[in-house]
């Protein structure tokens, strides 16, 4: 991963947390476990969907390449 990729990954990481952060049900932040349970289901809800739908359609050649690493 290069540099720049890092820090789009940092860039965008920020953004998405700002975004469910907003969305929180506040009165369930009452703890580092409970802000881990919401962040959580935030993400399996909001954010893993994407990233399994992309990496669903990869090419498989480079599937292959994830697979021999």
């Amino acid at each position: 991963m290069t540099e720049e990729e890092k820090q789009l990954l940092l860039q965008h990481g920020r953004a998405i947390a700002k975004i469910l952060y907003k969305n929180a049900p506040v009165e369930e932040l009452t703890s580092l476990g409970k802000i881990e349970e919401v962040v959580r289901s935030q993400m399996q809800e909001y954010i893993m969907p994407t990233v399994g739908v992309f990496l669903s359609k990869m090419s498989p050649e480079k599937t292959q390449e994830a697979s021999d690493s």
